[in-house]
């Protein structure tokens, strides 16, 4: 496939200041400890393929949240990293098209979709060679390029790593509703990426180079906390249809689970998750330090919609220095 540059195709080059959809800001996130939150909710629903009927299945389960959704803008924000024949690495096109339409039925304004891949440069490349253009249609003020979006300063009110402050995307902030759609897989540095560890993404390489050294530097797992406390995601969909086990994020196994997992508690969702696959969420670093403001990881604080975590658990492989994650090594 040609790998089609911004100075010939402009689609994925329209900035924050052109857009005609004026974006009110958000509020200041929700910091709440966990003891003071209501339950939350995720739902697991079943899909053995990415051939089936996902706009049914998302539309259904996310009309269960009854979201604040109606006239808003969303942002979507997949985790878009490279080529990816298989379709183990990337959020699939399907879930982030069936996703975007369902949006659009419970009433959204506008639906958005957008990424800062930390690997690969040429942002337009990776949505090409997933044919995300086949599945939503022309990407033209449809898909940002979070890596070139215009930025505004954020300071941080959590200073769980060394950083202070970070440039972040103004459409990140700007936008009613942010949902963070990761792909299930496991982590060589981090153990798994999901739902929080997805928002590095929203992190410009303009300002921070590639691959975001910058926040490798300043401890993943920290860093995690701060960037999800400057956003926190509102909604989270993790595709778990094909993730990835061992050497994850990008050079591991494909690894069928044949789900979809939801909530509107990005640690909850993540918590769930990392029981599907048979990982200990409390000993997971970045999750457990994310309980204490961000949401829940108790199981008796998440109340499970559609499937329970039994009859879909899937156990994931992981690299020897995390095996102290398996739930099978208590």
């Amino acid at each position: 496939m040609e790998r089609v540059g911004f100075e010939r195709q402009p689609e994925l080059a329209c900035g924050y200041a052109e857009r005609k959809v004026v974006l009110m800001a958000r509020g200041a996130p929700a910091l709440v400890p966990s003891f003071l939150r209501p339950a939350s909710a995720v739902a697991i629903r079943r899909a053995q393929s990415y051939q089936s009927d996902l706009a049914t299945i998302l539309h259904e389960t996310l009309s269960e949240f009854d979201l604040p959704v109606r006239g808003k803008t969303i942002l979507l924000k997949p985790n878009l990293v490279g080529l990816d024949p298989i379709g183990m690495i990337n959020t699939h096109p399907a879930v982030i098209a069936a996703t975007r339409e369902s949006f659009l039925r419970l009433g959204a304004a506008e639906v958005w979709i957008g990424d800062g891949p930390a690997l690969e440069r040429d942002t337009q490349a990776v949505v090409e060679s997933i044919r995300l253009r086949d599945f939503v249609g022309p990407l033209s003020r449809v898909f940002v390029d979070l890596n070139v979006e215009d930025v505004e300063r954020v300071v941080l009110k959590t200073h769980a790593s060394r950083l202070k402050e970070l440039y972040l995307p103004k459409i990140v902030r700007g936008v009613d509703f942010v949902v963070s759609m990761a792909k299930l897989k496991t982590h060589h540095w981090a153990g798994v990426t999901l739902s929080l560890k997805n928002m590095f993404g929203i992190v410009p390489g303009s300002c921070y180079g590639w691959p975001k050294n910058v926040l490798h530097w300043a401890g993943i797992d920290r860093a995690i906390l701060d960037i999800n406390a400057a956003v926190r995601p509102d909604f989270a969909i993790v595709d778990g249809i094909l993730g990835m086990e061992g050497n994850g994020p990008i050079q591991g196994l494909a690894k069928p689970c044949g789900v979809l997992v939801l909530g509107d508690d990005p640690v909850a969702v993540d918590s769930t998750c990392a029981r599907i696959m048979r990982l200990r969420p409390e000993k997971l670093d970045y999750i457990a330090r994310a309980s204490t403001l961000l949401g829940h990881i108790e199981a008796d604080k998440i109340r499970q919609l559609g499937e329970t975590i039994e009859s879909v658990r899937t156990p994931f492989a992981v690299l020897k220095n995390f095996d102290y994650l398996r739930e099978d090594l208590r």
